[in-house]
């Protein structure tokens, strides 16, 4: 292999979960009496944590107790709706359990709360993945690179032979930030254009071609 730390994003990388983020913040835009969002606003919107994307899909002119207000209701409401709609990209089982059989170290790193990333990882992956790091008091969320470093000490790991894999220009960054060669995925919530204008350099279309880049042989 030629890499052996293989550390994940989890929204547009791993999990479609457009679907119900766009009615998580539908619905809390509607209680409110806002203005609803299309999905390709909330495809634009995502990446940086629930907060960010309240923020975003409010209308301009709404201050930090209306923002922090909102999105407290949304993602009490998303907590409960998570796996409505959500699904694992075709192929990203079957990634998951090559990269087991092949005894590369596996963890998930998002800007999702730490206990929702920790639930869906679960659901959704089960033992395919060893660690599942969310955004935590007393660390900075990506792109910084605090939470890439807490997932690595807890799988053992250092940054030799380790890949952040990721859909967005947060995840390039955050790749930048902690050291770490970048795979940008093209399936996720940024198109390729998007991401080589971001800087992203390795690109894979599928998660076969992942599996074959990761592989290196």
């Amino acid at each position: 292999m030629r890499y052996r730390t293989i550390l994940f994003d989890l929204d547009g990388t791993l999990l479609d979960t457009l679907e119900d983020l766009r009615a998580a913040v539908n619905h809390q835009l509607a209680v409110g009496g806002y203005p609803q969002r299309s999905l390709e606003e909330v495809r634009q919107f995502v990446g940086n944590g629930l907060r960010n994307l309240m923020r975003l899909s409010l209308p301009a002119g709404c201050g930090d107790q209306e923002i922090d207000r909102q999105t407290a209701a949304m993602r009490a409401w998303y907590n409960a709706h998570d796996r409505e709609r959500t699904r694992s990209y075709s192929g990203i089982l079957s990634l998951l359990e090559d990269l087991r059989a092949a005894g590369c170290a596996v963890a998930v790193v998002s800007n999702k709360v730490d206990e929702a990333v920790k639930d869906l990882c679960a659901h959704y992956f089960g033992d395919r993945v060893t660690v599942a790091v969310g955004e935590t008091a007393g660390l900075r969320r990506k792109p910084w690179p605090d939470t890439v470093e807490l997932a690595l000490r807890l799988l053992n790991a250092d940054k030799k032979g380790a890949v952040y894999i990721g859909d967005s220009e947060v995840d390039l960054a955050t790749a930048r930030n902690a050291g770490l060669p970048c795979v940008s995925v093209t399936w996720g919530f940024r198109t390729r254009e998007e991401l080589q204008e971001a800087g992203a350099v390795t690109f894979a279309d599928s998660p076969e071609a992942l599996w074959e880049l990761l592989r290196g042989e």
